[in-house]
C-alpha cells in the first residue's frame, strides 16, 4: 500500500486530481491545527503504483483544513485556512495565485467543481466566490453554528448542500441567499460532513459526531432512507463511491476507514485500521475504480483499494 509521511504536519484533507489519476493534494496543519502554520502537499503516485512522492509543498502562516482541485483549471487547487482565507495555488508556482478574504474565522470546507467556488466557515456562513475576480458573490447565513461542509450538487450547478454544528442539513439555491430551499434536522448531534451521490440524482449522505451515517432521498426528506452504524466515534467525512451507487466510505475519529454496500445491509462491509490517530481526510479516485486515499492526524497519507471491492 503506497504511504506518504507529512513530517510535523497533521493531515486534514486529501483529494485526487480531477484530471490526472496519479496526482493528489493534501492539506495539513501543525500542532493538530491548534497553532502554527499549514502545508499543502502536491503528491504523485509512482508509475508502478507502489510509492507516493512529493512534487511540491507550499507553506501558509495558519493551518490548512481542506483542499479542492479546480474543476476548470488543471493543476490548480484551493485551500481553506485557519485565518479565514481561501488560498489558490497552481502546482509549480511558489506564490499563491489568489487569496480570497471575507470570512471572519477558520475556513473548514472548500468546493470548486466549476467556475464558482464555495467556502464554509466557523463564522457560521457559506460564501460563493468568483475566484478569477476574487469577488464574494453571495453570503449564506442560515446556520446558527459553525458550518463544517458545503458542497455543490453534481447534478444541478446552482444547488449546494451545507451541514453544521446545529445538527441541520440545508439545501440552497445559489441565486437565493436569504433562505435555504430545504432544512432537515439530520442528526441529534453536530453534522460534520455531507456528500451527493454522483450516480443517483436524488441521494445525499450526512455524517455526524454521533457516529452515524445517514442517507437522504431528496424526493422525501421527512426521514432518512438509511442509517449506517459501526463507527465508535464521530464520523468526520462520508463519500459515495463514484463507481458503484450502493457503496459508501467514511472516516472516523476512531482511527478507521469503513466501507458499506447498501445492497448487502447496514453493517460495514470492511473496517480498515491503518491509522493511529483521528482519520480526517477521505477521497475516492474518480479516474481509477474503487481506489481511495485517506489521511489522519498521525501524519500518514494512504492510497489503497479496499479488499472488499476488489
Amino acid at each position: 500500500m503506497p504511504t506518504f509521511l507529512t513530517p510535523g504536519r497533521h493531515g486534514y484533507s486529501v483529494r485526487f486530481s480531477r484530471t490526472r489519476p496519479d496526482a493528489l493534494a493534501v492539506a495539513t496543519s501543525q500542532y493538530y491545527g491548534l497553532a502554527g502554520g499549514g502545508t499543502l502537499f502536491f503528491l504523485e503516485l509512482s508509475p508502478e503504483g507502489t510509492t507516493i512522492v512529493e512534487s511540491q509543498k507550499l507553506e501558509w502562516s495558519d493551518g490548512l483544513f481542506d483542499v479542492t482541485w479546480s474543476g476548470t483549471a488543471d493543476g490548480v487547487a484551493a485551500c481553506g485556512a485557519g485565518d479565514g482565507a481561501v488560498i489558490i495555488w497552481r502546482g509549480g508556482c511558489t506564490a499563491p495565485l489568489r487569496v480570497l478574504r471575507a470570512h471572519h474565522s477558520e475556513v473548514c470546507s472548500v468546493d470548486w467543481p466549476r467556475a464558482h467556488l464555495l467556502s464554509a466557515s466557523w463564522d457560521t456562513t457559506v460564501k460563493l466566490w468568483d475566484p478569477d475576480s476574487e469577488v464574494c458573490l453571495s453570503t449564506f447565513s442560515g446556520h446558527s453554528q459553525l458550518v463544517y461542509t458545503a458542497t455543490f450538487s453534481p447534478h444541478s450547478p446552482a444547488t449546494f448542500a451545507s451541514v453544521s454544528g446545529d445538527g441541520h442539513l440545508k439545501l440552497w439555491t445559489c441565486t437565493e441567499s436569504s433562505r435555504p430551499a430545504a432544512v432537515i434536522k439530520a442528526h441529534d448531534a453536530e453534522v460534520l460532513s455531507c456528500d451527493w451521490s454522483r450516480l443517483e440524482t436524488h441521494a445525499l449522505a450526512t455524517s455526524g459526531s454521533d457516529g452515524l451515517v445517514r442517507g437522504w432521498d431528496l424526493r422525501r426528506l421527512t426521514s432518512p432512507m438509511f442509517t449506517l452504524k459501526g463507527c465508535e466515534c464521530a464520523v468526520r467525512r462520508v463519500q459515495f463511491s463514484p463507481h458503484a451507487p450502493s457503496v459508501l466510505a467514511a472516516v472516523s475519529y476512531d482511527f478507521t476507514t469503513r466501507i458499506w454496500d447498501l445492497k448487502r445491509g447496514c453493517d460495514p462491509l470492511e473496517t480498515i485500521r491503518h491509522h493511529s490517530e483521528f482519520t480526517y481526510g477521505l477521497d475516492w479516485n474518480t479516474l481509477r475504480p474503487h481506489q481511495i486515499a485517506d489521511c489522519g492526524w498521525d501524519s500518514l497519507v494512504h492510497v489503497f483499494t479496499p479488499r472488499s471491492l476488489v
